[in-house]
């Protein structure tokens, strides 16, 4: 029997009270972190249902979930369901927000920006991490901005604090401009080279106390 059961009014109302509390939902209920990437794409946290409703009013055709999925939890039941309802394509795509992306990843994030059906809305939990380092690569390669530039989106103006584990994203970008720019490489190319070894990127990287207290014990990001 599925633990989130949408069929019943008693059923919702579980799958709901539990997306309420275990998801932090009711943080999200006036407060959706949106930016607007560009024309086409905007990244937000995880969109309540009456949520997705007002963006496909907006003319949203699909919802990017860098939460991963085929998996019953509140809040991936809730958005999978909306989204039928709504008629809006649902993409999921997983993403880690403290380690390096893998080169697969990379590839992944490529060919889904290049088939995606646009205008779209891409989202983690909070908005600010993985919609973060998403919206860098998505500005680098779709929009063909300089790296440093599409950097811009992993910024506490999304509420992305990088002195924390989540910080291994940014120095992610940090090495490439070390080793892999100087060297006349795209970032695309570097990661495509035997030396990127996202595993040791994660070991190198030190993370501040302040920073990792702020993110996972009073913020608790996902």
């Amino acid at each position: 029997m599925a633990r989130f059961d949408l069929s019943t009014a008693w059923g919702r109302f579980r799958t709901v009270l539990d997306y309420l509390w275990q998801d932090h939902a009711y943080l999200r209920l006036g407060f959706q972190n949106a930016h607007w990437v560009s024309p086409e794409l905007i990244r937000t946290n995880q969109p309540w249902p009456f949520q997705l409703g007002w963006w496909k009013k907006r003319g949203v055709r699909t919802v990017i979930n860098l939460r991963g999925g085929g998996y019953e939890t509140s809040f991936y039941v809730l958005e999978r369901q909306a989204c039928r309802d709504l008629g809006l394509v649902l993409a999921d795509f997983a993403v880690s927000s403290r380690e390096a992306p893998t080169r697969a990843q990379v590839a992944a994030a490529r060919t889904l920006f290049d088939t995606v059906e646009y205008p779209a809305i891409m989202h983690c939990k909070s908005g600010a991490d993985r919609a973060g380092i998403m919206s860098v690569l998505y500005a680098h390669h779709r929009l063909g901005l300089p790296l440093r530039e599409a950097m811009r989106e992993l910024d506490f103006r999304t509420l992305h604090i990088k002195q924390g584990k989540v910080g291994v994203l940014d120095y992610t970008f940090e090495r490439y401009f070390q080793e892999g720019e100087p060297r006349g490489l795209s970032f695309f190319d570097w990661v495509e080279q035997p030396e990127y070894d996202p595993k040791q990127i994660k070991a190198d990287f030190n993370a501040s106390w302040w920073g990792t207290l702020l993110n996972e014990r009073l913020l608790r990001r996902e």
